[in-house]
């Protein structure tokens, strides 16, 4: 039988998640941002998918405070988006995570120049749905994210068309990498580039919110 943990033990584990994780110079990690209201398996999926193909050591999931580009009235706190992430992440190759909120960061450029200083020697992979790269021009300083690390981004249903014909599609598409060399990918300099198809999951937290379900948080198909 499980044994419960009290609830001590669960702030200690929720503390853990706003320090900056484990890492070692050599090592290659994914990163995945957003708000995860809520988290779903096609997080997961996307996650698992980069990891294969990438040849990813680790995935970090970042929860963010807030989408700059969204209103965040109604966001749950963030400790219960870290919960939830945590309850459905369940592997031992992600790690969920709160930094953005202790380094006081906003933007997603300051969030991965900050770790691309901290964490010398480590190869990072932004990790993005292909419906982001459709909007990925909005964001604040989305060309120097570019070169900063590689873009990974996972293809979505009814995204293909729109992701790749974007401003940011089409500016990155000179730097493409086949899928076939995804084991060197995170080395490379970037710019760099990665379109990876594989199974689309058709959820989405926009579309979860908009029907009350939450129900997606705890869902958790195999690996």
């Amino acid at each position: 039988m499980a044994r419960v943990r009290s609830g001590h033990e669960r702030c200690v584990t929720l503390a853990a998640a706003f320090k900056l994780p484990h890492f070692e110079a050599g090592l290659k990690i994914g990163l995945f941002g957003g708000s995860f209201n809520p988290p779903h398996e096609g997080h997961r999926a996307a996650s698992l998918l980069a990891l294969r193909r990438l040849g990813l050591d680790w995935v970090w999931w970042l929860v963010s405070p807030g989408n700059p580009l969204k209103d965040t009235h109604l966001l749950p706190p963030l400790a219960t988006r870290i919960a939830a992430a945590r309850a459905l992440a369940q592997h031992p190759r992600i790690v969920v995570s709160g930094i953005e909120a202790t380094i006081g960061t906003r933007y997603t450029y300051e969030t991965i120049a900050y770790l691309t200083q901290r964490c010398p020697g480590v190869h990072f992979v932004w990790i993005m749905g292909a419906d982001n790269l459709a909007g990925f021009h909005r964001w604040k300083r989305w060309r120097d994210i570019a070169t900063l690390v590689p873009i990974a981004v996972v293809d979505r249903p009814g995204s293909t068309w729109s992701a790749i014909h974007s401003p940011a599609g089409a500016l990155l598409s000179r730097y493409r990498f086949e899928e076939s060399s995804g084991r060197a990918f995170a080395l490379a300099r970037p710019p760099a580039f990665i379109f990876l198809h594989g199974p689309r999951s058709p959820l989405s937290s926009t579309a979860l919110r908009a029907k009350g379900d939450l129900s997606a948080v705890a869902l958790r198909k195999g690996s």
